[in-house]
C-alpha cells in the first residue's frame, strides 16, 4: 500500500480511503443493502490487512450504526494511532430544529455524539457533508476551529459545494486564524467530470487533499450497461444523480467495457484506475458491500492506464448538470 499526504498536512493516508455507508444495521436508515456487523467487521478485517489506514464515515449513515460498527472494528484490529477515522456533520439526526445543519450548536452536539459511537477521543477528519445555506460559513468556520482547538478533532474537511464557497470559507479561515479545510470530498468519476472544471483546479491550487466519493458511480461503472444489483434497484439517490445523462452515461460504460476487455480487467479496476491518475486526488472513498469488490479496488492501484487507454475512456464524455452538492 502506498500512503500519501492529505494535501499539504504531514497526515499520511492510505491511497484508498474505505467509505463506510454499507456498513449499518439492515432495515435501519434510509438503505436497505447495508450489510450487518459480522460482515461488515469482515471487510473491514481485510482492508486493514491490506494496509487501508483511512476510513469515512458519517453521522447519519444507518442512523448512526455505521460510526459504532467502524469504531468497535477498528479498536479490535488496529492501534488507534496506526488507522484515520474520518466521519461528517449535516444531516439531520432528529426531527427537532437544531438537529442537523452546520451551526455552532447542531455541530458541537454532533462531534460529540460521532465521538460516543465512534468509541474514540479524537476524530481526524472531520467533515461538513454539505454547505449549510441557511447558516454564516463564518459561524460554522469558528465553531469547527474550536472543535480542533479543543482536540476533539485532529483536521478539518469538506464535501460537495461550488468551488466559490470553497475558496470563501478557505479566505474567511485565513483571515480570521481559524483552522483550514485540508480536504475535500467531492463527486468525481468517468461519468461526472465536472469537478475537472473549477474544483480540483482550485484544490491543486490550493494544496487541498481530495478524496472523492462515488468514483464507480454507484456502481454503475463496474458492469454492462442495464445490470442491474440489489443495490442499484433501491438506490434512489444514485437513480437522481444520473437519470438525466443516461444515453451519454452508457457510451462511457461501453468505453469502459471495451478498455477492460482489451487488459483483461474488470471494469471496476478499469473506471477506479482512472480516478487514481487524476493528479490532483489523494484517494479516492471506495464503498464496498463484497469481498470481491475490495480485492477489484485493490488490483486497480496497480493498474497504469496509458495515454490512448485514458483519451479512450475520456472520449463519450458530455458536460452534465452540477450534481451532488445538494
Amino acid at each position: 500500500m502506498t500512503y500519501k499526504r492529505l494535501g499539504q498536512t504531514g497526515l499520511k493516508v492510505s491511497q484508498l480511503c474505505l467509505g463506510c455507508m454499507s456498513f449499518g444495521e439492515p432495515g435501519k436508515g434510509a438503505h436497505p443493502w447495508v450489510l450487518d456487523e459480522d460482515a461488515s467487521r469482515a471487510i473491514i478485517r481485510r482492508a486493514v490487512e491490506a494496509g487501508i489506514n483511512f476510513f469515512d464515515t458519517a453521522n447519519v449513515y444507518a442512523d448512526g450504526a455505521s460510526e459504532e460498527i467502524t469504531g468497535r472494528a477498528l479498536k479490535d484490529m488496529a492501534r488507534r494511532d496506526e488507522v484515520v477515522i474520518a466521519t461528517k456533520a449535516f444531516g439531520p439526526w432528529g426531527k427537532g430544529p437544531n438537529q442537523g445543519g452546520l451551526s455552532r450548536k447542531a455541530l458541537m452536539q454532533a462531534v460529540d455524539d460521532s465521538l460516543r459511537r465512534l468509541g474514540t477521543d479524537w476524530i481526524d477528519l472531520y467533515q461538513i457533508h454539505r454547505w449549510d445555506s441557511e447558516t454564516p460559513i463564518e459561524e460554522t468556520l469558528e465553531a469547527l476551529s474550536d472543535i480542533v482547538k479543543a482536540g476533539k478533532a485532529r483536521y478539518i474537511g469538506a464535501s460537495s459545494m461550488y468551488a466559490w464557497q470553497f475558496q470563501k470559507a478557505l479566505l474567511l479561515s485565513e483571515r480570521n486564524g481559524w483552522a483550514r479545510f485540508v480536504s475535500m470530498q467531492n463527486h468525481l468519476n468517468l461519468i461526472y467530470r465536472e469537478e475537472e472544471r473549477e474544483m480540483l483546479p482550485l484544490c491543486r491550487d490550493a494544496g487541498i487533499g481530495v478524496i472523492p466519493w462515488s468514483p464507480l458511480a454507484r456502481g454503475r461503472l463496474t458492469r454492462p450497461w442495464g445490470e442491474m444489483t440489489e443495490r442499484s434497484g433501491s438506490d434512489r439517490f444514485g437513480s437522481m444523480l444520473y437519470a438525466r445523462t443516461e444515453e451519454s452515461d452508457r457510451q462511457v460504460v461501453e468505453a469502459v467495457a471495451t478498455v477492460a476487455a482489451a487488459r483483461g480487467a474488470p471494469m471496476a479496476q478499469v473506471a477506479l484506475a482512472w480516478v487514481l491518475a487524476k493528479p490532483e486526488v489523494t484517494a479516492p472513498i471506495i464503498g464496498v458491500t463484497k469481498l470481491a469488490q475490495l480485492e477489484d479496488a485493490l488490483a486497480a492501484l496497480d493498474l497504469t492506464l496509458s495515454a490512448d487507454e485514458l483519451s479512450a475512456l475520456e472520449a463519450p464524455y458530455v458536460p452534465h448538470p452540477v450534481l451532488g452538492h445538494v
